[in-house]
């Protein structure tokens, strides 16, 4: 069984970092996913997929994979670049973008 272990990113409707921070198990399916013919619906049979575990550290997560002998894909999150700005450079004389105030 293989799983990969990634840190979620933050919603896009919240400017906030709260549920960022663990880093979460998420098992992969085996099988493909098959049509309901009634419903027309996708579904698999496997409950596993369902399955997520959180953890503190990274270490943890892969130790408990290790423990478990799960395959796992770490996905590294991306540096975030948070541009510095100030209110003060709204008023700057020298300033790129036309004035509104």
């Amino acid at each position: 069984m293989s799983a990969r272990i990634y840190q979620p990113s933050k919603t896009a409707m919240s400017s906030g970092q709260a549920k960022t921070r663990k880093w979460v198990l998420e098992f992969s399916a085996e099988t493909a996913r098959r049509k309901d013919p009634l419903t027309g619906w996708h579904g698999i049979d496997e409950t596993q997929t369902q399955v997520k575990l959180t953890f503190d550290t990274l270490g943890e997560a892969e130790a408990y994979a290790a423990a478990q002998g799960l395959a796992v894909r770490v996905e590294k999150p991306l540096q975030k670049r948070r541009a510095t700005k100030a209110y003060a450079d709204n008023f700057r004389h020298d300033r790129y973008g036309p004035w509104s105030h």
